[in-house]
Protein backbone atom coordinates (compact mmCIF):
# COMPACT_ATOMS: atom_id res chain seq x y z
CA UNK A 1 0.00 0.00 0.00
CA UNK A 2 1.26 3.43 -0.90
CA UNK A 3 1.76 5.94 1.93
CA UNK A 4 -0.91 8.27 -0.01
CA UNK A 5 -3.07 5.48 0.13
CA UNK A 6 -2.50 4.81 3.64
CA UNK A 7 -2.96 8.26 4.97
CA UNK A 8 -6.02 8.62 3.06
CA UNK A 9 -7.09 5.25 5.02
CA UNK A 10 -6.38 6.67 8.41
CA UNK A 11 -7.94 9.83 7.13
CA UNK A 12 -11.24 7.92 6.51
CA UNK A 13 -11.27 6.02 9.41
CA UNK A 14 -10.52 9.11 11.62
CA UNK A 15 -13.87 10.88 10.04
CA UNK A 16 -15.87 7.95 10.49
CA UNK A 17 -14.76 7.85 14.86
CA UNK A 18 -15.05 11.41 14.72
CA UNK A 19 -18.36 11.38 13.37
CA UNK A 20 -19.31 8.29 15.83
CA UNK A 21 -18.14 10.65 18.01
CA UNK A 22 -19.84 13.54 17.51
CA UNK A 23 -23.35 12.15 17.32
CA UNK A 24 -23.03 10.46 20.49
CA UNK A 25 -22.15 13.79 22.64
CA UNK A 26 -25.53 15.30 21.20
CA UNK A 27 -27.01 15.73 24.56
CA UNK A 28 -30.38 16.47 22.66
CA UNK A 29 -30.16 11.97 22.69
CA UNK A 30 -30.15 11.86 26.18
CA UNK A 31 -33.08 12.65 29.06
CA UNK A 32 -32.42 14.95 31.36
CA UNK A 33 -31.65 14.41 34.79
CA UNK A 34 -35.13 15.42 36.57
CA UNK A 35 -36.63 13.11 34.52
CA UNK A 36 -34.53 10.03 34.93
CA UNK A 37 -35.28 8.00 37.96
CA UNK A 38 -33.72 7.79 41.26
CA UNK A 39 -35.25 5.34 43.04
CA UNK A 40 -33.47 2.32 41.03
CA UNK A 41 -30.15 1.82 39.23
CA UNK A 42 -29.78 0.15 35.11
CA UNK A 43 -27.13 -2.58 35.49
CA UNK A 44 -24.46 -2.62 32.81
CA UNK A 45 -22.98 -5.92 32.51
CA UNK A 46 -19.95 -6.34 30.05
CA UNK A 47 -20.05 -10.14 28.65
CA UNK A 48 -17.46 -11.62 26.21
CA UNK A 49 -16.33 -14.71 26.80
CA UNK A 50 -18.65 -17.49 25.15
CA UNK A 51 -18.19 -20.35 27.69
CA UNK A 52 -19.14 -17.61 30.32
CA UNK A 53 -22.79 -17.14 28.53
CA UNK A 54 -24.45 -19.90 31.22
CA UNK A 55 -23.18 -17.79 34.39
CA UNK A 56 -24.25 -14.37 32.22
CA UNK A 57 -27.39 -15.73 32.49
CA UNK A 58 -27.61 -16.86 36.22
CA UNK A 59 -26.34 -13.35 37.04
CA UNK A 60 -28.23 -11.33 35.14
CA UNK A 61 -31.78 -13.40 36.80
CA UNK A 62 -30.29 -12.96 39.95
CA UNK A 63 -29.90 -9.25 39.22
CA UNK A 64 -33.45 -8.71 37.59
CA UNK A 65 -35.50 -10.26 41.15
CA UNK A 66 -34.02 -7.12 43.20
CA UNK A 67 -36.96 -4.54 43.08
CA UNK A 68 -34.00 -1.54 42.74
CA UNK A 69 -33.23 -2.38 39.34
CA UNK A 70 -34.68 -1.11 36.64
CA UNK A 71 -33.48 -2.76 34.32
CA UNK A 72 -30.39 -4.76 32.97
CA UNK A 73 -28.32 -4.57 29.40
CA UNK A 74 -25.63 -7.15 28.70
CA UNK A 75 -22.86 -5.65 26.81
CA UNK A 76 -21.41 -8.12 24.78
CA UNK A 77 -18.31 -7.26 23.72
CA UNK A 78 -17.15 -10.13 21.08
CA UNK A 79 -18.10 -8.84 17.83
CA UNK A 80 -17.58 -12.65 16.89
CA UNK A 81 -20.11 -14.40 18.36
CA UNK A 82 -22.72 -16.14 15.92
CA UNK A 83 -26.27 -14.18 17.29
CA UNK A 84 -27.55 -17.39 17.53
CA UNK A 85 -25.50 -17.87 20.98
CA UNK A 86 -27.10 -14.87 22.55
CA UNK A 87 -30.26 -16.33 22.90
CA UNK A 88 -32.75 -14.32 23.99
CA UNK A 89 -35.49 -17.18 24.79
CA UNK A 90 -32.62 -18.06 27.92
CA UNK A 91 -32.21 -14.86 29.51
CA UNK A 92 -35.17 -15.68 31.97
CA UNK A 93 -36.16 -12.74 34.22
CA UNK A 94 -37.82 -12.43 37.95
CA UNK A 95 -38.44 -9.32 37.40
CA UNK A 96 -36.68 -6.24 35.64
CA UNK A 97 -36.47 -6.71 32.17
CA UNK A 98 -32.93 -8.44 30.69
CA UNK A 99 -31.30 -6.95 27.29
CA UNK A 100 -28.56 -7.92 25.36
CA UNK A 101 -27.10 -5.09 23.39
CA UNK A 102 -24.05 -6.31 20.54
CA UNK A 103 -21.25 -3.67 20.95
CA UNK A 104 -20.11 -2.34 17.74
CA UNK A 105 -16.55 -2.83 18.60
CA UNK A 106 -14.10 -4.80 20.95
CA UNK A 107 -13.05 -1.28 22.74
CA UNK A 108 -12.95 -1.29 26.22
CA UNK A 109 -14.14 2.46 25.64
CA UNK A 110 -17.67 1.09 24.80
CA UNK A 111 -18.37 -0.43 28.30
CA UNK A 112 -18.54 3.49 29.16
CA UNK A 113 -21.01 4.68 26.19
CA UNK A 114 -23.88 6.83 27.06
CA UNK A 115 -26.99 5.84 25.86
CA UNK A 116 -30.68 6.79 25.05
CA UNK A 117 -32.10 4.09 26.60
CA UNK A 118 -31.05 4.05 30.26
CA UNK A 119 -33.70 6.05 32.54
CA UNK A 120 -31.93 6.16 35.89
CA UNK A 121 -29.72 8.72 37.78
CA UNK A 122 -27.25 5.96 38.57
CA UNK A 123 -26.06 3.22 36.41
CA UNK A 124 -24.50 -0.41 38.01
CA UNK A 125 -21.08 -1.29 35.86
CA UNK A 126 -19.55 -5.14 36.05
CA UNK A 127 -18.31 -7.98 34.78
CA UNK A 128 -19.64 -10.94 34.25
CA UNK A 129 -18.34 -13.31 36.56
CA UNK A 130 -18.91 -11.15 39.70
CA UNK A 131 -22.35 -12.04 42.04
CA UNK A 132 -23.29 -10.11 44.37
CA UNK A 133 -26.43 -10.60 47.83
CA UNK A 134 -29.44 -8.20 46.73
CA UNK A 135 -29.41 -7.05 50.53
CA UNK A 136 -25.68 -6.26 49.60
CA UNK A 137 -26.67 -4.22 46.39
CA UNK A 138 -29.73 -2.65 47.92
CA UNK A 139 -26.97 -1.01 50.67
CA UNK A 140 -24.66 -0.48 48.33
CA UNK A 141 -26.79 1.60 46.16
CA UNK A 142 -28.50 3.12 49.34
CA UNK A 143 -24.71 4.53 49.57
CA UNK A 144 -24.50 5.64 46.06
CA UNK A 145 -27.50 8.01 46.91
CA UNK A 146 -25.61 9.54 49.96
CA UNK A 147 -22.88 10.07 47.67
CA UNK A 148 -24.02 10.45 44.80
CA UNK A 149 -21.36 12.04 42.90
CA UNK A 150 -18.85 9.75 44.01
CA UNK A 151 -18.09 6.03 42.66
CA UNK A 152 -19.43 3.36 45.05
CA UNK A 153 -17.87 -0.09 45.00
CA UNK A 154 -16.20 -3.28 46.57
CA UNK A 155 -12.85 -3.90 44.55
CA UNK A 156 -10.47 -0.95 45.67
CA UNK A 157 -6.93 -0.05 44.57
CA UNK A 158 -4.94 2.62 44.96
CA UNK A 159 -2.13 4.36 43.30
CA UNK A 160 1.16 5.30 44.63
CA UNK A 161 4.06 7.80 43.41
CA UNK A 162 7.99 6.09 43.22
CA UNK A 163 9.78 9.17 43.95
CA UNK A 164 13.38 7.63 42.77
CA UNK A 165 11.87 5.93 38.95
CA UNK A 166 9.20 8.95 38.97
CA UNK A 167 6.90 7.13 38.42
CA UNK A 168 3.26 5.75 39.67
CA UNK A 169 2.71 2.41 40.53
CA UNK A 170 -0.61 0.62 40.71
CA UNK A 171 -1.20 -1.55 44.61
CA UNK A 172 -3.85 -2.37 46.87
CA UNK A 173 -2.92 -0.36 50.29
CA UNK A 174 -3.92 -1.69 53.66
CA UNK A 175 -5.72 2.09 54.89
CA UNK A 176 -6.11 3.72 51.78
CA UNK A 177 -7.84 3.16 48.43
CA UNK A 178 -8.02 5.45 45.57
CA UNK A 179 -9.55 3.46 42.49
CA UNK A 180 -12.43 1.57 42.58
CA UNK A 181 -12.55 -1.12 39.74
CA UNK A 182 -15.50 -2.04 37.41
CA UNK A 183 -15.67 -5.51 38.48
CA UNK A 184 -18.98 -4.14 40.41
CA UNK A 185 -18.93 -0.46 41.08
CA UNK A 186 -22.17 2.56 41.07
CA UNK A 187 -21.69 5.26 40.04
CA UNK A 188 -23.99 8.77 38.40
CA UNK A 189 -25.12 7.86 34.90
CA UNK A 190 -23.84 11.44 33.45
CA UNK A 191 -20.42 10.60 33.85
CA UNK A 192 -20.50 7.83 30.69
CA UNK A 193 -21.61 10.81 29.04
CA UNK A 194 -18.10 12.55 30.51
CA UNK A 195 -15.92 9.88 29.84
CA UNK A 196 -16.85 9.55 26.27
CA UNK A 197 -17.24 13.19 25.21
CA UNK A 198 -15.43 15.52 27.44
CA UNK A 199 -11.80 13.38 27.99
CA UNK A 200 -8.36 14.76 27.55
CA UNK A 201 -7.68 13.94 23.82
CA UNK A 202 -5.37 10.46 23.90
CA UNK A 203 -6.63 8.94 26.96
CA UNK A 204 -9.02 6.61 25.00
CA UNK A 205 -6.33 6.14 22.33
CA UNK A 206 -4.10 4.79 25.36
CA UNK A 207 -6.84 2.47 26.29
CA UNK A 208 -7.62 0.97 22.73
CA UNK A 209 -3.80 0.42 21.77
CA UNK A 210 -2.87 -1.12 25.59
CA UNK A 211 -6.47 -3.00 26.14
CA UNK A 212 -6.25 -2.02 29.64
CA UNK A 213 -7.43 0.74 32.14
CA UNK A 214 -10.61 1.95 30.85
CA UNK A 215 -11.54 1.49 34.78
CA UNK A 216 -8.57 3.70 35.83
CA UNK A 217 -9.44 6.41 33.41
CA UNK A 218 -13.07 6.42 34.82
CA UNK A 219 -11.65 7.20 38.26
CA UNK A 220 -9.68 9.88 36.68
CA UNK A 221 -13.00 11.29 34.79
CA UNK A 222 -14.99 11.08 38.36
CA UNK A 223 -12.11 12.56 40.75
CA UNK A 224 -11.35 14.94 38.41
CA UNK A 225 -14.82 15.94 38.39
CA UNK A 226 -15.72 15.71 42.21
CA UNK A 227 -12.17 16.30 44.08
CA UNK A 228 -13.33 13.35 45.95
CA UNK A 229 -12.13 9.90 46.25
CA UNK A 230 -14.21 6.63 46.10
CA UNK A 231 -16.41 4.99 48.60
CA UNK A 232 -15.83 1.62 49.72
CA UNK A 233 -18.64 -0.78 50.72
CA UNK A 234 -18.54 -3.73 52.60
CA UNK A 235 -19.66 -6.71 51.26
CA UNK A 236 -18.61 -10.28 50.03
CA UNK A 237 -19.16 -10.43 46.25
CA UNK A 238 -17.64 -14.05 44.53
CA UNK A 239 -15.37 -13.04 41.94
CA UNK A 240 -15.49 -16.28 39.27
CA UNK A 241 -12.96 -15.05 37.73
CA UNK A 242 -10.32 -14.48 40.18
CA UNK A 243 -7.31 -16.89 39.86
CA UNK A 244 -7.63 -18.00 43.47
CA UNK A 245 -10.93 -19.99 42.04
CA UNK A 246 -8.24 -22.36 40.48
CA UNK A 247 -5.41 -24.41 42.33
CA UNK A 248 -2.76 -22.87 39.58
CA UNK A 249 -2.60 -19.51 41.26
CA UNK A 250 0.38 -19.97 42.96
CA UNK A 251 2.31 -21.36 39.55
CA UNK A 252 5.48 -19.26 38.92
CA UNK A 253 3.80 -18.34 35.24
CA UNK A 254 0.63 -16.95 37.46
CA UNK A 255 2.55 -15.02 39.64
CA UNK A 256 4.87 -13.44 36.87
CA UNK A 257 1.42 -12.39 34.86
CA UNK A 258 -0.01 -10.77 38.27
CA UNK A 259 3.29 -8.79 38.34
CA UNK A 260 3.61 -7.61 34.61
CA UNK A 261 -0.50 -6.35 35.12
CA UNK A 262 0.09 -4.42 38.06
CA UNK A 263 3.06 -2.65 36.16
CA UNK A 264 1.27 -1.96 33.05
CA UNK A 265 -1.48 -0.60 35.16
CA UNK A 266 1.12 1.64 37.11
CA UNK A 267 2.02 2.40 32.93
CA UNK A 268 -1.46 3.55 32.61
CA UNK A 269 -1.49 6.04 35.66
CA UNK A 270 1.32 7.22 34.46
CA UNK A 271 0.59 8.31 31.07
CA UNK A 272 -3.01 9.51 32.53
CA UNK A 273 -1.43 11.88 34.78
CA UNK A 274 0.73 13.05 31.33
CA UNK A 275 -2.18 13.57 29.53
CA UNK A 276 -4.71 15.27 32.62
CA UNK A 277 -1.56 17.30 33.28
CA UNK A 278 -2.09 16.70 37.09
CA UNK A 279 -3.22 14.28 39.38
CA UNK A 280 -7.40 14.20 40.03
CA UNK A 281 -6.61 10.83 42.14
CA UNK A 282 -8.19 10.98 45.47
CA UNK A 283 -7.35 8.95 48.61
CA UNK A 284 -10.09 7.65 50.47
CA UNK A 285 -9.96 6.23 54.31
CA UNK A 286 -12.27 3.44 55.49
CA UNK A 287 -15.28 1.72 54.26
CA UNK A 288 -19.39 1.82 54.42
CA UNK A 289 -20.89 -0.85 56.59
CA UNK A 290 -24.40 -2.21 56.76
CA UNK A 291 -24.78 -2.63 60.81
CA UNK A 292 -21.82 -3.08 63.41
CA UNK A 293 -22.93 -6.24 66.05
CA UNK A 294 -21.98 -5.74 69.20
CA UNK A 295 -19.58 -8.76 70.18
CA UNK A 296 -19.85 -9.82 74.03
CA UNK A 297 -16.68 -11.49 75.69
CA UNK A 298 -16.76 -13.90 78.58
CA UNK A 299 -14.50 -15.60 80.84
CA UNK A 300 -14.49 -19.00 80.22
CA UNK A 301 -11.56 -21.62 81.18
CA UNK A 302 -9.02 -18.84 81.82
CA UNK A 303 -9.32 -17.36 78.31
CA UNK A 304 -11.99 -14.66 76.81
CA UNK A 305 -14.19 -16.00 74.81
CA UNK A 306 -17.54 -14.73 72.37
CA UNK A 307 -20.34 -15.36 75.32
CA UNK A 308 -22.26 -17.43 72.69
CA UNK A 309 -19.34 -19.75 71.61
CA UNK A 310 -19.90 -23.23 73.02
CA UNK A 311 -16.53 -25.05 72.31
CA UNK A 312 -14.05 -26.54 74.62
CA UNK A 313 -10.51 -25.19 74.91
Amino acid sequence: MSACRAALLLLLCYSITYSYASSLCNRELYAPLWKLRSDQVTILMSGFAERRLPLVRQIARSYSVSPIVHSIYILWGNTSTPWAHLNHTDLVSLGAPVYVVRQETMSLNDRFLPRPYIQTRAVLICDDDITIDVDELKFAFQMWKENDKRIVGFFPRSHEYQLQLKTWIYTIHPDRYSIMLTKLMILATEYLYQYTCAMPHGVKEYIDFNMNCEDIAMNFVVANSTNQGPLLVNGKPRDWGDTRNSINDLSSSALSAKKQHRKNRGDCITAFHQLWEGMPLRYSFGKAINSVEEQVFCEKHGSLLPCNDQSEV
